[in-house]
């Protein structure tokens, strides 16, 4: 797998096209700040530390709907591993003029793009969700 962070977010848009109440997916520091950033901005219910059937860590993440549709309309990955995207803190993508959200990592850790602009720092545009 090259692209762990892109398999999460596949995982979380081919679940929320089932009607899966969850999904589950390996566990890593990465995934593990990008789904503290989608749950305080609550695009998912919660998630979970889990084990595998083969012991490995997983996650196991509760996905959210209104009225039977799901909360997240899209989800994109931004910054891929052949071509990564960084941005300045002025030049943070705006979604949807301000109702989506970008996920940034920064020097500072894994936040959205409303607290990287109001730290004032850039970096790299993990992914954005409308």
């Amino acid at each position: 797998m090259n692209d762990p962070l892109g398999d999460m977010l596949t995982r979380i848009r081919n679940a929320q096209m089932r009607n899966r109440s969850t999904t589950r997916t390996p566990a890593s520091k990465l995934r593990k700040w990008v789904l503290d950033v989608l749950l305080s901005e609550g695009y998912i219910r919660g998630y979970e530390e889990v084990s595998s059937a083969e012991g490995r860590p997983e996650f196991e993440v509760s996905l959210k709907y209104f009225d039977g549709v799901p909360v997240i309309k899209e989800l994109k990955r931004v910054s891929k591993p052949g071509r990564r995207v960084y941005a300045g803190a002025a030049d943070i993508p705006l979604v949807r003029q301000g109702l989506g959200l970008a996920i940034v990592s920064t020097s500072q850790g894994v936040m959205s793009d409303a607290q990287a602009r109001q730290a004032n720092i850039g970096g790299e545009v993990l992914c954005t969700i409308f």
